[in-house]
């Protein structure tokens, strides 16, 4: 049996986690505030913490900032019911075991808890590791309920403090610049420059002199000498986009910098030393690229020594709302807009190939159509139905669909017709409706629930 430390201001949420945790065998201590959970922390006989991250006075955060140099070794839980990207990378930059929502049910308490308890003993020995400097990283740029994002939110927290080359892979538009924007900021190289290049956007023979830097009159044009994006990262990041689109002679370069942690400019004799970290992004599948010889393995095994992969929003359940909602706000002129019922629900089909990106488009370009204050599915530019297979096709007849009723009525109508043809075409299985639908499983099962065909 081990003593669980709450730390929560609402008293009836500490009750009921209390009663949990007595069910599983630990014994409770509670404390209203990060002060009294440190006063508990400091009298001793803690096993493990589970922390609020909203707190009155001083938050969860503080909490985690302190309690090393209390109780050095006794694993943190935070616990929140907000999602925001940065608050979690911060948790686990700071040294939270985890990172859970409210609310949270017995089964993953208990799974997160054992695991928390197990590692402690395992690390009771070692001596707890140095913090980075405190830095800030805005919410609205990270934004997610989804259980896929948030894990990709802990692994950020748990590498920022690496100087470890990270691969981020994920379709275009999926955020990939901001993962590397929330790793440099979360580092101990966040006060040093973050420096971006699109490796697709910039002409190969152009892009060594861009990178490495050249001296005065390595090549025609060549009227000054050029320091190169590897220098101007010194002490920080360096950001390498798309590095899939990298032409060979270049991706040996690029290795050999990783490897000497020096760069030589185009003309000139000697190298010069680059201290920094290289974060690279692509949409393409490196593993496939090697095997075609088109991208160079020793750089591929070089680059993933930590990677990071993007779901695509499709795959996100519940994020096209929220991130949609933050896209309308602040963004109308001073004007309050919202979707419509039909609205929203288009935007949760639509497959969304191009991503937040495409997302945050369609917003700006429906703001900027609706002349009320209520987005309707025609300023989206989507359409109203998304045809997606030969099985997901219209009602039989249009005098299925009560033409005299609501927009949002007929197309609930057409919604229903839909999904039931999909579901018998598939023979119930969900899986294959989904797919010829083009939704994920996520969408279909709010879809089920929302027309109770559970």
């Amino acid at each position: 049996m081990a003593t669980i430390l709450i730390v929560d201001d609402d008293a009836a949420f500490r009750a009921t986690l209390a009663e949990t945790l007595e069910d599983l065998g630990h014994a409770v201590r509670q404390a209203a505030s990060c002060e009294a959970g440190l006063r508990a922390l400091a009298e001793g006989r803690i096993a493990a913490a589970i922390v609020d991250l909203r707190l009155p006075g001083d938050d969860g955060l503080a909490f985690l900032r302190a309690a090393p140099g209390i109780a050095p070794g006794v694993p943190c839980l935070m616990l929140t019911a907000y999602a925001s990207g940065s608050n979690t990378i911060e948790a686990m930059r700071l040294g939270a075991f985890d990172h859970l929502t409210k609310p949270l049910g017995r089964d993953a308490l208990a799974v997160a808890l054992g695991r928390a308890l197990k590692a402690a003993t395992q690390a009771a020995h070692e001596t707890p590791g140095t913090l980075a400097p405190d830095c800030d990283l805005q919410d609205e740029k990270m934004l997610s309920n989804s259980a896929e994002m948030r894990a990709i939110f802990k692994r950020i927290g748990l590498v920022a403090d690496s100087d470890n080359s990270v691969l981020v892979l994920g379709e275009t538009g999926t955020g990939k610049e901001l993962v590397a924007q929330a790793l440099h900021q979360n580092s101990a190289r966040s006060t040093g420059p973050f420096v971006a290049v699109n490796c697709a956007a910039i002409p190969a023979e152009l892009l060594e002199s861009e990178l490495f830097g050249h001296v005065k009159g390595a090549f025609s044009g060549a009227t000054a000498d050029r320091p190169g994006r590897f220098r101007e990262a010194d002490g920080g990041t360096l950001f390498l986009d798309e590095i899939g689109d990298m032409a060979l002679p270049t991706q040996a370069k690029i290795l050999r910098v990783l490897q000497e942690r020096e760069v030589t400019p185009l003309g000139a004799r000697h190298s010069q030393p680059v201290d920094l970290r290289v974060v690279a992004a692509t949409h393409r599948d490196l593993e496939a690229e090697v095997a075609a010889h088109t991208f160079r393995a020793d750089l591929w095994y070089r680059l993933q020594v930590i990677t990071i992969t993007l779901p695509p929003l499709r795959e996100r359940a519940g994020d096209v709302a929220l991130l949609a909602a933050h896209f309308l706000r602040g963004r109308a002129g001073g004007r309050e807009k919202r979707l419509s019922e039909p609205a929203l629900r288009a935007l949760e089909a639509h497959d969304w190939p191009g991503n937040v990106r495409e997302l945050r488009n369609t917003i700006q370009r429906a703001i900027a159509l609706s002349e009320g204050d209520l987005i309707e599915i025609e300023h989206l530019g989507l359409g109203a139905v998304r045809q997606a297979g030969d099985s997901a096709t219209l009602p039989a007849s249009a005098t299925d669909i009560d033409w005299d009723g609501t927009l949002e009525s007929a197309l609930a109508q057409v919604e229903l017709a839909m999904l039931r043809r999909a579901l018998d075409a598939a023979a119930g299985n969900r899986s294959e409706a989904a797919r010829r639908l083009g939704l994920s499983r996520q969408q279909l099962y709010r879809k089920l629930a929302q027309y109770r065909l559970e």
